[in-house]
């Protein structure tokens, strides 16, 4: 009779106990499932000692590659030295994946001419191909700013939503007739209900790996106005233009996009105003300055050095930054700020985070994702 008793105790505790392994285990391979995506602006050196960063990164977005004659082509003569060095951190991380990121702001005046009938896309898309295979890299990301839109003053068409469709399911296409399953195909789109409209993400989505959201810009340089440019919530001192990055994710899953193909993107640089005039600490005021933008580092090293103080907009769960001396004015994305939107991407079951880019940093906002997401 005591046997009986003990012996199904025993196993219900054993049960009990390789559950909790087996959770462990699968919330370890979860972790591991989440994207880290650096966009790269050209080769930097501060990988650390023993390239440890890139240890903490899965997807490195090389930018740019331009376009000419229909062509995607080298955006400048280092490109091809830079892109073998990112290729040589594999040695310390062999599951990282190395993508060429075609366009960005300055360089999408060409996308809509190059997709625009049956030949031009083909030549456009062989042409990506032979680039990633020249060098031997893993995918292709497009940053087409913006189809059906004027972005930086660009030839744009109403035949551009269904051309960006076509053209990436072309892409798709030849990169699983190399191999199926290696080679990956990604684009970065604009954080907003207006580039949702000019393209049919629905469908385009079926031809992609993941879809980095732009969720940073909200207001810039060409903005007459402060506000936030990263927050991921609202802010309530935004009355007229409501803008963050949970809005934009939402209206990006209304689109047809599922959850875990969507990345998310954090600023590893924030934007400053100055002559603001002075209410609310100068957020959403009119500046009668100049504007510009500043690295995350050294932001985070004027903060130590009592040049900046910081304060925070708990409505919008964003830092930003005001001066009375100077009227100045800056938003920026921190520690804290990043934390909540790595919980906001394990809440929403999204794919990761991505972020431009990775020489904005001192070491303080990789480390506090890869800690969210490995911790």
């Amino acid at each position: 009779m005591i046997k009986k008793i003990i012996i199904p105790g025993l196993l219900a505790i054993l049960f009990l106990a390789c559950s909790k392994e087996n959770n462990k285990s699968t919330e370890k391979n979860n972790q591991k499932n989440y994207k880290v995506i650096a966009y790269v602006h050209g080769y930097q050196d501060n990988w650390g000692a023993n390239f440890e960063k890139a240890k903490q990164i899965t997807h490195i977005n090389y930018a740019f590659a331009n376009i000419k004659d229909g062509k995607v082509v080298l955006g400048k003569e280092k490109d091809t030295d830079d892109l073998k060095k990112l290729n040589a951190l594999k040695k310390v991380n062999p599951d990282l994946k190395i993508l060429i990121s075609v366009g960005g702001w300055s360089w999408s005046k060409n996308f809509s001419d190059a997709v625009l009938t049956e030949n031009s896309r083909q030549i456009f898309a062989n042409s990506a191909i032979d680039f990633m295979l020249k060098h031997q890299i893993d995918g292709i990301d497009l940053d087409w700013e913006y189809p059906g839109q004027i972005g930086d003053n660009n030839v744009y068409r109403e035949e551009d939503k269904e051309n960006f469709t076509s053209i990436l399911k072309l892409i798709r296409y030849k990169l699983d007739s190399i191999e199926p399953n290696k080679y990956l195909s990604t684009i970065a789109t604009g954080a907003n209900q207006s580039y949702l409209d000019h393209t049919n993400m629905k469908e385009a989505q079926k031809y992609l790996d993941f879809i980095n959201i732009m969720t940073y810009d909200f207001y810039t340089g060409g903005s007459k106005y402060t506000g936030h440019h990263a927050n991921l919530k609202n802010s309530e001192h935004s009355k007229n233009h409501p803008k963050s990055a949970e809005i934009a994710v939402e209206q990006h899953l209304k689109s047809g996009i599922p959850a875990h193909k969507l990345v998310l993107g954090v600023a590893f640089y924030g934007r400053w105003w100055n002559k603001v005039l002075p209410i609310n600490s100068g957020l959403y005021q009119l500046s009668k300055g100049i504007t510009g933008a500043y690295s995350y580092k050294v932001i985070a090293d004027s903060i130590k050095s009592n040049n900046f103080k910081s304060y925070w907009d708990i409505s919008a769960n964003a830092p930003y930054i005001w001066r009375q001396k100077d009227s100045l004015f800056i938003t920026y994305d921190d520690e804290r700020s990043i934390q909540i939107k790595a919980s906001f991407v394990k809440k929403k079951q999204l794919g990761g985070i991505m972020f431009w880019q990775f020489n904005g940093d001192n070491g303080e906002l990789l480390n506090t994702i890869d800690g969210s997401f490995n911790n």
